[in-house]
């Protein structure tokens, strides 16, 4: 009880904090918490004119149902490809994106990099594939003109060509958001002692041997974290730039787990499939989460909790 005691006391002397936290803890309850009740009808055969619970339940019909369609492997196979494709390339990029800005000397220098290097993640996505469609366009687009100029083909249709799919995905995604993901790593940077510079300096550490020793080892922490959250997310590969890339061409590699949720929730009306579906995807997703946090735990020392 005395513990209690405290803690009551200490709410009451700071009760204006807790109002501030207040429309956070609403927003969250509300958006966040909420909406899991209807997380039921993935366990049940749902129908709107029964409602949630009066529908009849059919326990996991509906897991078994996307686990046994043909196209569960070869969705599962894409989602997991673009993924871990992107987390290969996307997240060292910033890291050394970040290192390179925070080289540069000169700090009018440095902020128009740092400017230049994340208007991109302000380009919505459907402007982003909008440009990707004009730039790569098989007769007036600017990439095969130049391929043609260099003795190419110059009528490659990258839009529908399956093999293009996974690299056109990630690699407009490292260029839009490569510069804004590099902005966390930059504060970490600021917090580096130039006096640990110097006396590696004075060591006769060069460049390379400084950012080795000496700026990455100040912000593996932050490094650690992030790649632990990114890799919580490893089966959530967004679906609106995959949904507007996609066409009948390159289907085959494009198809990911939540344009099927999309396609079976929102286009045919299977609510209870698509809601198994999608919480399939996050339980996986939290299984990974829990077990990357611990493996890091173990290794670095760094974690979630």
């Amino acid at each position: 009880m005395t513990k209690w005691n405290k803690t009551l006391k200490l709410m009451k002397r700071n009760w204006l904090l807790y109002v501030f936290l207040l429309p956070a803890a609403i927003y969250i309850g509300t958006f966040m918490y909420a909406p899991m009740y209807g997380l039921i009808i993935a366990f049940k055969d749902f129908t709107a004119s029964k409602g949630i619970m009066g529908s009849p339940w059919v326990g996991m019909k509906w897991f078994e149902t996307f686990f046994s369609t043909p196209r569960f492997w070869q969705i599962l196979k894409n989602t997991l490809t673009l993924s871990i494709y992107s987390l290969i390339v996307g997240f060292p990029l910033p890291i050394i994106l970040a290192l390179f800005i925070n080289d540069i000397g000169n700090l009018k220098a440095k902020k128009f990099a740092q400017t230049v290097t994340y208007m991109p993640y302000f380009i919505s996505t459907v402007v982003l594939v909008g440009m990707m469609s004009v730039l790569f366009s098989p007769r007036s687009g600017v990439v095969n003109a130049l391929l043609a100029h260099l003795g190419g083909s110059g009528d490659t249709f990258f839009m529908g060509e399956s093999k293009y799919f996974p690299h056109m995905y990630v690699w407009s995604g490292v260029w839009q958001s490569m510069g804004w993901n590099s902005i966390i790593y930059i504060a970490a940077l600021t917090g580096v002692s130039q006096e640990l510079h110097e006396a590696a300096k004075i060591d006769g550490a060069n460049k390379f041997q400084r950012v080795l020793h000496v700026d990455l080892p100040a912000i593996l922490p932050t490094m650690v974290i992030l790649l632990i959250m990114n890799c919580g997310n490893i089966l959530s590969v967004g679906y609106e730039k995959v949904y507007l890339l996609q066409n009948s061409l390159n289907t085959p590699v494009s198809e990911v787990i939540s344009t099927y949720i999309y396609k079976m929730g929102l286009q045919q009306q299977r609510y209870s499939y698509s809601t198994a579906i999608g919480l399939f995807n996050n339980v996986i997703n939290f299984v990974i989460l829990v077990i990357v946090n611990k493996l890091s735990k173990k290794v670095s020392g760094t974690g979630l909790w």
